[in-house]
């Protein structure tokens, strides 16, 4: 990391030479109403550093709800209005250092109602809010702390009624648009304006920012007024690691007409976007993972122009690089047509360090919404009904496809199903039997990705954001013909692959992954119907070996009768879930996990490949060990002499 980005690092909150994460700087929390009072908790220092807080009720039609740390949270402001700021109790009652804190009113906490929330805090080369008073001086600069020209402004005046004013870059950071009103559909005043002279990296002229009638510019004498600015990174942002990964980005693009729309390249995987055409009428739109923005359809969309409640729409779909346009309607995808967008970078950034972070396993019957719990945010699910009965099956559900399964034990393609994944600490909306389990994975660099593409039928390189080399990935085609399961192995190679939803040993194909290792930002898919027929969606799921958290390995069996084995993981305090495959004779992928054993007894397990209830087994058994897992049997599952094993292990 640079010395100037240590220093600006610093000033953006954290200790100097320590790294920012986008999840240091924006959140979106979701949460359910209780008519009391409650503390969201998403890890935003609002209190010491200072930002914003947006709030929108999604199962009702209420006002969009802003309060910010420079004029305090009794402040209400309303995208979708044009009313002064207005002063109010019992609704944001505090800014703390990991959140905020909220009251009873309806617009923020109503009871049994669903809301989402986004915080931005204040930070350089993502976020500022500045006040002030006008001056009737159409030169007046107002200083900002950015420390980049803004990519966008919205600005609202405090005293009286009015429009929002605001201001993009478009498509150049020279070349923007103003008179942008966030209350309205209209299309904006003007575009092409020359902005060299009017905003810069430490200020801003505000009498340049008018609403879409240039009737209200924002410095009338004696006025008061807010602005949120927001930054947009260019290949300097100062985020991640080694501090040089951007996080936000204010950009345009030009419609096509067709459901096959232009494809955005961020160089980041987005989880929130606002969006807006540029040039004609059209409500601004606002899109976010959390509350559900797969790359199916469905996408949850709420508007900040409306009080109306969320209702779903089919308008874009993420990529791991940024986000592609799939409809052809005028409102994102008009020919000739330019539009506007805010995108934020997809979190976590930042390595975890226990497994408990990224990876839980539950089991159901506790009667309450989500119906398995992780405490994190759940970006892979995978549910077995009733462990007990033959017939059901593993399902596998993830935030990227959204309300779609696919199972383990089928080739058939993806099933729609309520997942249930708009949770803030677990998966799925319904009361779950006792014996149902969920097992729940959460992305992040180092252990886990989710990757969705469509094949090419000829040899294609498809990113990851996983960050390091992944040593096993999983792929299954989501659409067409039933089609096997397809697992890469770093202990196999290139050159061929296994099948999860079979026993099958080591199958040697060329047309898997087109005899191309992965690499730390992309894997290769071939010309095979299994990973990468032309027109054919797939869903991939990208695991790597992090000390401490997960390890992925090989391993020769030595049992000849009965024989134990210890795998060492490097793990402190045992693994908490063991996956096991033979790959040189046929062999059932083995499920164990703490939940429901890796004890020193014999142990429950459950076969990933097929409908079988859950069983023990002398012969195929693990024991715990603080550094992994102990094989303790000789089955031609787990340990059969001379025989070779693949393994995913988590702490």
């Amino acid at each position: 990391m640079s010395a100037s980005n240590k220093i600006i690092q610093a000033v953006a909150g954290n200790a100097a030479g320590e790294a920012t994460y986008v999840e240091d700087v924006f959140s979106t929390y979701l949460y359910t109403g209780n008519f009391s009072t409650q503390t969201i908790t998403n890890g935003i220092d609002l209190d010491g550093e200072g930002g914003l807080v947006w709030i929108k009720n999604r199962s009702y039609s209420y006002q969009h709800h802003l309060v910010d740390t420079e004029r305090g949270p009794t402040k209400k402001l309303a995208t979708n209005s044009t009313s002064n700021e207005i002063t109010q109790t019992n609704n944001v009652d505090s800014f703390n250092s990991d959140g905020f804190s909220i009251n009873f009113r309806d617009e923020v906490n109503s009871n049994g109602r669903t809301y989402a929330s986004w915080t931005f805090r204040k930070a350089p080369k993502f976020f500022d809010v500045v006040t002030w008073t006008g001056d009737g001086d159409s030169s007046r600069e107002i200083q900002h702390n950015l420390g980049s020209i803004p990519g966008a402004i919205f600005c609202k005046r405090l005293d009286t009624t009015s429009n929002w004013a605001g201001y993009h870059i478009g498509n150049s950071i020279t070349s923007g648009i103003l008179g942008l009103s966030l209350n309205v559909s209209n299309a904006p005043y003007f575009t092409g304006i020359n902005n060299s002279s009017r905003f810069n990296d430490t200020m801003f002229q505000p009498y340049q920012l008018y609403d879409y009638t240039t009737a209200n510019r924002s410095n009338e004498n004696g006025a008061t007024y807010v602005a949120y600015l927001f930054a947009h990174n260019d290949g300097d942002g100062i985020f991640g690691e080694n501090g040089d990964q951007d996080i936000i980005k204010c950009g345009s693009y030009t419609g096509n007409g067709s459901t096959d729309g232009p494809e955005i390249d961020l160089g980041f995987e987005p989880q929130w976007l606002l969006a807006k055409n540029a040039e004609g009428t059209g409500d601004w739109l606002l899109f976010d993972t959390m509350r559900g923005w797969p790359v199916t359809n469905d996408n949850q969309r709420l508007r900040p122009n409306s009080t109306a409640a969320e209702d779903t729409r089919d308008y874009y779909s993420p990529t791991s690089t940024g986000f592609k346009v799939t409809a052809a309607t005028t409102t994102v995808n008009g020919s000739g047509t330019n539009y506007i967008y805010i995108a934020i970078r997809r979190g976590p950034m930042k390595t975890p360090e226990s497994g408990t972070e990224v990876f839980a396993v539950d089991s159901g019957g506790n009667g309450d919404s989500p119906a398995f719990i992780s405490n994190f945010p759940v970006d892979l699910g995978i549910r077995h009904p009733d462990r007990d009965q033959a017939g059901n099956g593993f399902y596998w559900s993830d935030r990227i496809r959204g309300n779609k399964y696919i199972k383990s034990d089928s080739t058939a393609a993806e099933t729609t199903i309520t997942a249930g994944f708009d949770q803030m600490d677990g998966f799925e909306d319904y009361s779950a039997l006792s014996d149902a389990v969920g097992w729940m994975f959460r992305r992040a660099p180092g252990f886990f990705d989710v990757v969705a593409y469509t094949g090419t039928g000829a040899s294609q390189s498809i990113g990851h954001n996983l960050g390091v080399v992944p040593e096993l990935f999983i792929v299954k085609q989501r659409t067409g013909s039933a089609r096997p399961w397809v697992v890469y192995s770093q202990s196999i190679g290139n050159t061929g692959g296994v099948y999860l939803n079979a026993t099958n040993a080591e199958i040697t194909s060329s047309t898997f992954w087109n005899n191309t290792t992965p690499t730390s930002s992309s894997f290769t898919v071939g010309s095979n119907a299994s990973t990468g027929a032309s027109g054919e969606d797939y869903i991939a799921y990208l695991f790597a070996t992090l000390p401490g958290v997960s390890k992925v390995g090989s391993y020769s069996g030595n049992a000849s009768g009965t024989g134990t084995q210890t795998i060492d993981c490097g793990f402190s305090n045992g693994a908490r879930f063991v996956l096991i495959k033979c790959t040189s004779a046929t062999g059932n992928w083995v499920l164990f996990d703490t939940e429901r054993g890796i004890t020193s007894g014999l142990d429950n397990f459950l076969l990933l490949n097929a409908t079988d209830a859950e069983t023990t087994n002398a012969d195929l058994d693990v024991d715990p060990d603080g550094t992994g897992f102990i094989l303790d049997g000789d089955h031609t599952a787990i340990n059969r002499l001379g025989r070779d094993y693949i393994f995913l292990a988590i702490a």
